[in-house]
């Protein structure tokens, strides 16, 4: 679990997590969505211990990150796919890092096979491409086996093979019970994993919802008529918020699939269509987000 409560950065003049109380539960992906600039990077950093919060308090499995013994075996974490020597292997890379926290050296090769780097372990790191370099941090994050993930942006530079592995290697460890906690801007793809998810703005949250709830809100009603003019009329009169489609449908909200049936049928309207939308995680994302990607400022 991971437990953020009042947690605020400023940076000079900015604010970059600005009195974020938000817990992360285990047994679920919780997908960490915000505009460049929202903060989701230093929020993880705090956890971290390598940021130090203004104020408020970041805690995993109950304590301060800086309190854990042997923290890889307890929480694994991608925050820079670029921080390695550049002159080590992939496997020297990790096995530094194994006995840095007293992890058994077999545990290099286990997680090098669960990424798929067997073909350049022994290969120096400096010419890794982009989403070698994402399998190779996804790894160090998995070394330990720990119960807490906190991963940021972890599909960038993967191929769609790639992004399909990660997809499927969260939803495993979520299912285990673990705590995991990513990001990505890769809408589509977090609508395909995340369980539940959490939305920053300028610092700030904007939501902290299941993902099913988030999408439902943010729902329509698609519905066709030979009388559409007298239907919409007839729907706004109801309360409904109507708008003509380019094919000739209308799009409802604020009215749910039963009680639009029902306008048109005390209206005496022929109906041809009558379908929930569920609005795209993308179109849900924008709604709450708009162009809020600058930070707040405050006084010096």
């Amino acid at each position: 679990m991971i437990e953020l409560v009042g947690l605020t950065k400023a940076y000079r003049t900015r604010v970059a997590v600005d009195d974020l109380t938000v817990t992360v539960e285990p047994g679920r992906v919780t997908g960490f969505l915000g505009p460049n600039g929202s903060g989701k990077t230093t929020t993880m950093r705090c956890v971290l211990g390598l940021t130090r919060p203004t104020s408020g308090t970041a805690r995993v499995l109950g304590r301060p990150y800086r309190e854990l013994a042997r923290p890889m075996r307890r929480v694994g974490a991608l925050i820079d796919p670029r921080a390695r020597h550049p002159g080590r292997t992939a496997h020297a890379h990790l096995l530094a890092l194994a006995q840095s926290n007293a992890l058994p050296p077999r545990r290099v090769d286990h997680v090098i096979e669960m990424v798929g780097l067997e073909s350049v372990a022994h290969e120096r790191v400096r010419g890794f491409s982009l989403g070698m370099g994402q399998r190779l941090g996804i790894a160090a994050a998995l070394l330990g086996d720990p119960d807490v993930l906190l991963l940021d942006e972890p599909v960038n530079g993967l191929d769609p093979e790639g992004i399909r592995w990660v997809r499927e290697l969260l939803r495993d460890l979520a299912d285990e019970g673990r705590t995991v906690l990513v990001s990505s801007h890769l809408m589509s793809e977090m609508e395909d994993t995340a369980d539940h998810l959490v939305v920053l703005g300028r610092g700030r949250l904007l939501a902290d919802v299941p993902m099913a709830d988030l999408l439902g809100a943010h729902s329509a009603v698609r519905v066709r008529s030979p009388q559409a003019p007298l239907l919409a009329s007839a729907l706004r009169r109801a309360g409904g918020i109507v708008e003509l489609q380019l094919d000739g449908s209308l799009r409802v909200e604020g009215l749910d699939v039963p009680r639009v049936g029902d306008v048109a049928f005390e209206a005496g309207v022929r109906l041809h269509e009558l379908t929930r939308v569920t609005a795209s995680l993308e179109a849900a994302y924008l709604a709450l987000t708009g162009d809020d990607v600058e930070y707040r400022a405050v006084a010096p």
